[in-house]
């Protein structure tokens, strides 16, 4: 008997670059640095996409939006996101939760976390509850540490409403 329960697993990680707004969860936070990338750069976003296609065996971001199309250039990833939500919709996939996990020295970014839930909620059209964001550094370790870009990982619980994986 298949219950319908999946997990999925999303990593992103971008470089900081110069004469880029930084955009965390659709939240443009003030630093000195953004992002480098091809849409926005919304490292946080991109992780939790790929956690949910996953989790729905519906392949990557890099898939559904590669970086070789020009419609995708400077986007924001909540459009993108809204897009992975509206692939799970017609699939009667039901999230049921989403944890993600920033890992940056600077800029600090608790003050944003509950604007990034919000964002994230709304988009997918879920519960706030549903949404848990944790920031973390990786004490002063890797590219992160070095403070040279962002790091976000992400982990998706879904069902489907028939409760059969349509995937």
């Amino acid at each position: 008997m298949e219950i319908g329960i999946r997990v999925g697993l999303g990593i992103d990680v971008h470089a900081f670059a110069k004469n880029r707004k930084l955009i965390l969860g659709g939240v443009e936070i003030p630093y000195i640095f953004g992002l480098e990338g091809h849409s926005d750069a919304d490292v946080l976003l991109h992780a939790i996409c790929d956690a949910l296609l996953g989790a729905a065996t519906l392949g990557d971001i890099g898939k559904h939006f590669p970086n070789t199309d020009k419609k995708y250039k400077d986007i924001s990833s909540l459009v993108l996101l809204k897009e992975v939500n509206q692939l799970l919709t017609a699939r009667n996939v039901i999230i049921q939760n989403i944890d993600a996990t920033l890992i940056a020295e600077k800029p600090k970014l608790l003050p944003y976390i509950e604007l990034m839930r919000k964002n994230i909620a709304e988009t997918l059209k879920i519960s706030i509850d549903k949404i848990s964001i944790k920031a973390t550094t990786s004490e002063k370790l890797g590219f992160t540490g070095r403070e040279e870009g962002i790091a976000a990982f992400a982990i998706a619980l879904i069902s489907y409403l028939n409760g059969k994986g349509n995937g």
